[in-house]
């Protein structure tokens, strides 16, 4: 059986073959680049129309990482993800803490979800830090609590939950805040795949502007 074998190879040919999906979306070359990361870690060209893009996402992004700041995760998947050695040259690290045992106790105390106990945990930790959600929505829901009711401003909301409860909404609501810059996509589509590309494809971006 004849197939690419090299991984460079193999993400030349992804990226030509994304190419063509995203003309006619006026993307200028970073944007492009994010669309890409997204679009090649879901596998579904399907997500060019339904991506959104803050107008200042990918420069609040990039200057939150050059200034050396932590990410904050809803799930491990998304920790797991995010390329943490390259964001330790920028001096960040990135935090999830909804399978913490304490989290745990206060979640059930007060009848809410671990993911929103946690976002909670982390409080002023948020404040010009980027915060990354890929599974949860009731994560997103509380980050966007905190924006409007504690006057948070995290430099980057990533918000990207997948499913069929819960997730479009709280998408909808990120894409109609107009305080925090962000990244998202439209309806059950999402998951923490994705959610982690966009951080990479932001440090990518980061390193070409290195050479």
């Amino acid at each position: 059986m004849d197939f690419i074998k090299k991984p460079m190879e193999i993400e030349n040919k992804s990226m030509e073959i994304i190419a063509p999906h995203l003309e006619g979306l006026n993307l200028n070359e970073e944007e492009t680049k994010v669309y890409s990361r997204m679009i090649h870690a879901a596998g579904d060209v399907e997500y060019a129309p339904i991506i959104k893009l803050h107008p200042d996402a990918i420069a609040a992004g990039k200057e939150a990482i050059k200034n050396g700041c932590n990410i904050y995760t809803d799930v491990e998947m998304v920790r797991t993800g995010i390329n943490k050695r390259k964001l330790a040259t920028f001096g960040g690290e990135v935090f999830c803490r909804v399978a913490d045992p304490e989290i745990a106790k206060e979640a059930k105390e007060k009848g809410i979800t671990r993911s929103m106990a946690a976002m909670q945990s982390f409080g002023k930790d948020l404040e010009g830090a980027i915060i990354a959600v890929g599974n949860a929505p009731t994560a997103l829901f509380e980050v966007l609590r905190m924006v409007e009711e504690e006057n948070l401003r995290p430099a980057l909301i990533v918000g990207i939950p997948v499913g069929f409860v819960g997730a479009a909404d709280s998408k909808e609501a990120l894409a109609k805040n107009t305080l925090v810059p962000y990244v998202t996509v439209e309806g059950t589509k999402g998951g923490s795949p994705i959610a982690a590309s966009v951080i990479n494809a932001i440090m990518y971006i980061i390193d070409n502007e290195r050479v």
